[in-house]
């Protein structure tokens, strides 16, 4: 027996938009719970964000996988009804709206409670909600910046952002785990809780390698491309031909056995200069130099089967072409309209089906208020 709808029963109402929030309301969804999606008159500005899918949003659709969409404008008299009506019956109520706005419409912490002693509220916010941190817009890209990931990612000459929105879904997942636990804590209680997750938060508690090492390690962490600053050897190298392979090597074991089995130079391992990582990070071109003299003479497929025989940890440079054709790939479907398209399934695997279908706007606004509010 596996996983499969054990969240069936329990009501969520997200107030959400963009990508942290909705990753999060997803992943509840795909356990079973029943996601009511409170959207603007105009939607989650998510479904502009591109018209590939016959005029919809494939950014969307990844995000909103089996959820209702009503609209609301609450500062209307009739629409606060009905999301005081929701969030009195919900078990959850997920938002990520600039920090302070449904307090200034009614609907404070301290109101919910009011509503719903038994309410599990979680609020997103890029930096807080107190202070200068509350003024500040947030989004992916600039909380990556100003969380320093930026400046351990990218070459020495240019930083880079991460090509994913890593931000938001790492937001979303810490705010999924915290939700369970909040769920688990209840059950025991029978009392809900305040929850506040900032994306800067979980950022910067990701940023705990790259920190460390800047505050108490001899080597200071810099940009380096595909090569990891703090472990050697651990990057991209070329082959014969020019194709690229990628090695990591994580401790002193591994180094022997890839200096015995791989480069076929087996004093290589205790040497002085290479015996444990701190050595061979400051020592990083004379490792290199002795990798390349065995890769440059081997072709890419060739110096995977020596690592792969050694039991040495390699991967080759996938393109997004590599990626969509990639034998390891688990797919899976969402339906947005009359569209079909074609997603990565969600890692943590189920035994019954996954939702599918993508809301429009406002396909169930009639059809909740009749319930809520009759």
């Amino acid at each position: 027996m596996g996983l499969n709808k054990e969240l069936d029963g329990f009501l969520v109402v997200a107030l959400e938009q963009a990508v942290a929030a909705p990753y999060c309301s997803l992943l509840l969804a795909d356990a079973g719970a029943r996601v009511i999606k409170l959207e603007r008159p105009e939607g989650d500005f998510c479904r502009n964000y591109d018209r590939a899918a016959d005029g919809q949003s494939t950014w969307f659709g990844w995000l909103n996988r089996g959820k209702q969409s009503v609209v609301v404008d609450y500062a209307k008299d009739e629409d606060a009804a009905l999301l005081r009506a929701l969030i009195a019956k919900a078990d959850v109520f997920l938002h990520n709206l600039s920090p302070n706005a449904l307090a200034r419409n009614g609907f404070s912490a301290q109101d919910l409670r009011a509503l719903n002693p038994r309410l599990i509220n979680l609020q997103i916010t890029g930096y807080g909600t107190e202070g200068e941190a509350a003024e500040m817009k947030a989004y992916d890209f600039l909380v990556q910046a100003e969380s320093g990931l930026c400046a351990v990612t990218g070459t020495a000459e240019h930083p880079a952002r991460v090509g994913v929105s890593i931000c938001d879904i790492a937001t979303g997942l810490t705010g999924f785990s915290a939700i369970l636990r909040a769920l688990l804590q209840r059950s025991r209680t029978g009392v809900g809780v305040d929850l506040e997750i900032s994306m800067f938060d979980v950022l910067a508690d990701w940023m705990n390698m790259p920190l460390l090492a800047h505050r108490y390690w001899p080597a200071k962490p810099e940009r380096m491309g595909l090569t990891h600053s703090l472990l050697s050897p651990y990057g991209a190298y070329s082959c014969k031909g020019g194709d690229q392979i990628l090695i990591a090597i994580q401790n002193n074991r591994e180094w022997t056995d890839f200096c015995a089995e791989v480069l076929q130079r087996p004093e290589l391992g205790p040497d002085p200069r290479f015996v444990d990582n701190a050595a061979r990070v400051a020592n990083r071109d004379a490792v290199d130099a002795e990798i390349d003299r065995v890769f440059s003479t081997l072709t890419r497929e060739a110096v995977a089967d020596k690592l792969q025989a050694a039991r040495i940890a390699w991967s080759r440079l996938s393109s997004l072409e590599d990626l969509s054709q990639h034998p390891f790939l688990r797919k899976a479907e969402a339906m947005f309209g009359g569209s079909v398209i074609e997603l990565v399934d969600l890692p943590v695997k189920t035994d019954g089906p996954r939702p599918v279908m993508v809301p429009q706007l406002g396909q169930h606004t009639r059809a909740v208020r009749q319930e809520f509010l009759s």
